[in-house]
């Protein structure tokens, strides 16, 4: 998959407004069931991480261990983020053919 590809992907989901980016509230979106693919980025602390992917499982939501937090920042626009959300199914599903 080219890297290109998944740059601008989360470039337009995130103009789309179809993201929530920032660990707390990725977290909270998560508990409200209202997102379809969490990304954390493979630079993430082990506790953030941790607290992130339990969150998921518990809440049944995939999620992805994906790239850095200054891949993804740059992505989407913004300072490095080491956690997004996909709110939308049809870019969830889109997103995860891309790199799988």
């Amino acid at each position: 998959m080219s890297d290109k590809g998944w740059r601008q992907l989360l470039g337009l989901m995130q103009r789309a407004g179809k993201l929530v980016t920032g660990e707390e509230l990725v977290v909270k979106s998560i508990q409200n069931k209202k997102v379809h693919l969490v990304i954390v980025a493979s630079d993430a602390s082990n506790n953030t991480t941790k607290k992130i992917t339990d969150k998921c499982t518990y809440y049944n939501i995939p999620y992805i261990i994906f790239e850095n937090r200054f891949a993804i920042g740059q992505a989407i626009g913004k300072a490095e983020r080491v956690a997004i959300a996909v709110q939308d199914k049809g870019f969830a599903n889109k997103f995860r053919s891309m790199i799988e």
